[in-house]
């Protein structure tokens, strides 16, 4: 049983530190949480944090409204200061904006299908999983699912459900770069984390006779 746990955790393991390459690959999103480019990943910080912080005090609609209203005072502002600009030097540059007018916002039906297949597999794997925990189709992880269950409500008492995004807001951008810059000293520590947790689970599961007859079952 111990094993067994054991080879579990290892695959766990393996699966996230996957995970953990995959997301130093060169796309968008990886680029700005591991902050490749400091001044871009702190503008999309910057901006998205102030709206989150903006929404604890004002309805989301307001906050819609005074984001856009600020961007298109800005936007307008620079464009009348590049027409004066260009009017002064006799140039002629185009718009301010010209290469981000230029960027091309269509979606691609191939890539649309990917993410809807992406999405779609996703929601049946989360329903198969909710229906194996809620009809207790193994009472250990239901008994673990449970307790985090009972956790959680001590979580919902202490923080609402914006104040948990802005902390996950903040995590995403900066626990992918802290384990990047300490990523020898942590997975020592995760690998602790991962044998004990796995002993634990091997003596809940011994101590759990009932558990072992619908098994054997």
């Amino acid at each position: 049983m111990g094993r067994k746990n054991r080879s579990g955790s290892n695959s766990e393991q393996a699966g996230v530190a996957e995970m953990a390459d995959s997301t130093t690959d060169d796309g968008p999103i990886s680029e700005l949480v591991y902050w490749r480019d400091p001044k871009k990943s702190g503008v999309v910080f910057g901006s998205i944090f102030v709206v989150l912080i903006a929404l604890c005090f004002l309805s989301f609609i307001s906050v819609i409204a005074y984001t856009s209203l600020a961007v298109l005072t800005g936007t307008f502002g620079f464009r009348i200061y590049k027409n004066i600009l260009q009017t002064v030097q006799k140039t002629n540059d185009g718009p301010p904006f010209k290469e981000y007018l230029e960027v091309d916002l269509t979606l691609q039906n191939d890539k649309s299908e990917e993410v809807y297949k992406a999405v779609v597999n996703y929601l049946n794997v989360a329903v198969i999983k909710l229906r194996h925990l809620f009809l207790v189709e193994d009472l250990l992880d239901s008994a673990k699912f449970g307790v985090a269950l009972y956790m959680l409500t001590y979580l919902g008492s202490w923080f609402n459900g914006l104040t948990l995004l802005i902390i996950a807001f903040v995590a995403l951008f900066a626990l992918p770069k802290v384990y990047e810059s300490n990523k020898a000293i942590i997975d020592q520590y995760l690998d602790l984390a991962w044998a004990k947790i796995a002993e634990v689970n091997s003596k809940v599961s011994a101590a759990i006779p009932w558990g072992k007859k619908e098994k054997a079952q």
